[in-house]
């Protein structure tokens, strides 16, 4: 598996932008101030600028003012970048979004031979008073409804299937596809928002509090969220049936957004992540100060509230929970039977991907296309016969 995430990463990590929150004391930390974490700890997250980024670093600041320990932020500008370099050990955790999902499926960019289903699993999630994802456009497009984004300019980040696919159920809301607009294909997150900003396209994706959305609203162009009402339940379905992981919600946060709120979708954003061998005692140390000290930092950076404890949403988690961040949530009274039943059923359809790829590999074809849709099409008949959802209409 490390060799896998070695061939594909293109630059070595000491090259890596990084941006570490460094306090270098000499000697070891009292046992009392010490929580069991290492001097280091490394994450990707999404870029600069984005709340993901904004969140990390707010934490970073925590755990480097109480407890002397660096946290090191790897902005990754797609879905591959960030999860190439925890898949290669080059970092301890991922926070993310969509992509985890798409990771442990083996599929889109994940369909590849270097990656197939991966075994990840979760310490925290966030589910803030803004939005995972969403649709945003300028002002000056006079886009009111979903509707009128037909015919219009919409982005499409190179990489980032967490994104394209959002934005491809969100359209399904209006019964639309990416065929009913023109797509602008960019290099990044930022580079989305900036395609709006140069007038290159009229809609991008993004979280409702990310802070480039700030400099849009500033902008000639302004800025307008797309909402979804959520009244309309057979559209509403359109959209979870291509990404069940996501809910209906009301944000409130986030530039232009009235006090009442909008009606939109949500998934957990940032989605903390490692591997299934990440090392227990960090997992539970680090899932143990990120609540305890949640206080300190859920002001420091847009959308930090949603780390909160009890916004965890267990009972409809898609990938499992890390062992001892369960050990953790037990101790503390939030695991129920229902968090531990999907946990098991999560856990479940984890052993059913990795079967069918172990049992695909040894006869797969070598040309990179055919690999592809041969294990998509493996994928997809192992999960039927468990009669588990392939989500096959969306990839």
């Amino acid at each position: 598996m490390l060799e896998r995430a070695q061939k594909f990463l293109q630059i070595p990590f000491r090259t890596t932008i990084v941006v570490a929150l460094s306090l270098l004391i000499p000697g070891t930390l009292p046992a009392a101030e010490n929580p069991g974490l290492p001097r280091t700890i490394a994450w990707s997250a999404y870029p600069t600028g984005t709340g993901g980024y904004s969140q990390a670093v707010a934490i970073g600041s925590i755990l480097r003012r109480e407890y002397g320990v660096n946290l090191r932020v790897i902005p990754g500008r797609n879905d591959v970048s960030r999860l190439a370099t925890l898949l290669a050990g080059r970092v301890h955790f991922s926070a993310g979004g969509s992509e985890a999902v798409y990771a442990q499926e083996g599929v889109l960019n994940f369909a590849a031979r270097i990656w197939g289903p991966q075994p990840l699993r979760v310490l925290l999630s966030n589910f803030s008073d803004s939005c995972s994802l969403t649709l945003a456009s300028a002002r000056d497009a006079e886009i009111n409804t979903i509707a009128d984004i037909r015919g219009k300019r919409v982005t499409w980040v190179q990489g980032s299937p967490s994104l394209n696919n959002a934005a491809t159920a969100l359209l399904a809301y209006g019964n639309l596809t990416w065929n009913d607009v023109t797509r602008v294909e960019v290099g990044g997150y930022n580079a989305s928002i900036e395609a709006v900003l140069n007038n290159r396209a009229d809609v991008a994706g993004g979280a409702c509090n990310s802070p480039p959305f700030l400099r849009l609203e500033a902008s000639p162009r302004g800025l307008k969220f797309i909402t979804f009402p959520h009244a309309d339940t057979e559209a509403v379905q359109r959209v979870r049936d291509l990404l069940p992981w996501y809910v209906t919600h009301v944000a409130t946060e986030g530039p232009t957004i009235p006090s009442e709120g909008i009606e939109v979708f949500t998934s957990a954003y940032p989605l903390l992540v490692g591997m299934d061998s990440a090392d227990e005692t960090l997992v539970y140390n680090l899932v143990k100060v990120m609540h305890e000290q949640f206080d300190d930092y859920k002001d420091n950076a847009p959308g930090a509230g949603g780390w909160l404890i009890t916004r965890q949403k267990f009972e409809s988690a898609f990938i499992p929970y890390h062992p001892a961040a369960i050990r953790y949530f037990r101790e503390i009274g939030v695991w129920t039977d229902a968090a531990e039943a999907k946990q098991q059923e999560n856990l479940y359809r984890q052993h059913v991907l990795s079967e069918a790829w172990d049992a695909f590999l040894p006869s797969s074809p070598q040309n990179l296309r055919e690999f592809e849709s041969a294990w998509l099409a493996a994928r997809e008949k192992a999960l039927a016969d468990k009669g588990l959802l392939t989500l096959a209409e969306n990839i």
